[in-house]
């Protein structure tokens, strides 16, 4: 028996698999197709009924609701929840993008703020990721004593991970925690180091501690005008640039 039918197959991960093959498929068709809409380029347009411009978070809920009671009901092997995983990812795919739309209740889609979309998609195929390439402890059969043993260090270094990353969460880190998830190492070095000067952490912990509020503040300031650059060139690399901002009229005095 292969890897795949073991790790995958067996513990019931196939529906999770098309989820998210078709979840990161829908958001680059459709970030695809928004640019070229952007650009007055190939045969796409906006979709309108009545006047009123219809975003396609609306299909989006439809299908991630068809596709989540199709899940419920369809169990975790067959051809059924397979499909209904599939809608659910389509439909996942162009709610998330239009994240930022939702958050907002306002068209932010080319706005710097609809740069939430973006990290959202990523946060979740991230999430999604981990949970596929885990070695389930669960619902697998036959297991040799080396791989039971295997399987239960598997398991103790992930809750450990997750401990680390709950610590980087609790420190204000949130990107740092959700990488760390993944990456063991991440969560580690976010958990040992300062928290964020706005964190729960910091609340608690630098009340009485000024010296390490101020050298706290400092490093978030560092951080932010470090790394701000290179996080909007990616987010931008995969959603697109947003609109410039208007300038704004001066006043008079």
């Amino acid at each position: 028996m292969g890897w795949f039918e073991r790790n995958i197959v067996e513990p019931g991960k196939l529906p999770l698999l098309l989820a998210l093959i078709s979840f990161v498929l829908t958001f680059v068709i459709t970030r695809l197709i928004t640019r070229l809409i952007r650009a007055g380029k190939g045969p796409f347009g906006n979709v309108s009924s009545g006047g009123v411009h219809v975003h396609h978070v609306v299909p989006g809920v439809i299908l991630t609701i068809a596709g989540g009671f199709g899940a419920v009901a369809g169990g975790q092997y067959g051809i059924g929840s397979c499909l209904a995983a599939v809608l659910f990812g389509i439909g996942a795919g162009l709610v998330l993008d239009e994240f930022a739309l939702v958050l907002h209740l306002a068209d932010v889609y080319w706005t710097p703020d609809g740069r939430k979309s973006v990290e959202m998609v990523v946060l979740t195929a991230s999430l999604v990721g981990l949970l596929l390439i885990g070695f389930s402890p669960l619902g697998v059969n036959d297991l040799s004593e080396d791989q039971e043993q295997n399987r239960a260090v598997v398991l103790v270094t992930v809750l450990a991970n997750f401990l680390f990353a709950l610590i980087a969460l609790f420190k204000g880190k949130l990107r740092l925690a959700l990488l760390g998830v993944i990456v063991p190492l991440v969560a580690l070095i976010a958990a040992v180091r300062l928290a964020r000067p706005a964190s729960p952490w910091a609340k608690r912990f630098y009340r009485n501690r000024p010296r390490a509020r101020a050298k706290s503040g400092l490093r978030a300031f560092r951080h932010d005008r470090r790394w701000s650059g290179p996080q909007r060139r990616f987010q931008d690399w995969i959603g697109g640039a947003p609109d410039p901002e208007p300038a704004r009229p001066l006043e008079r005095r």
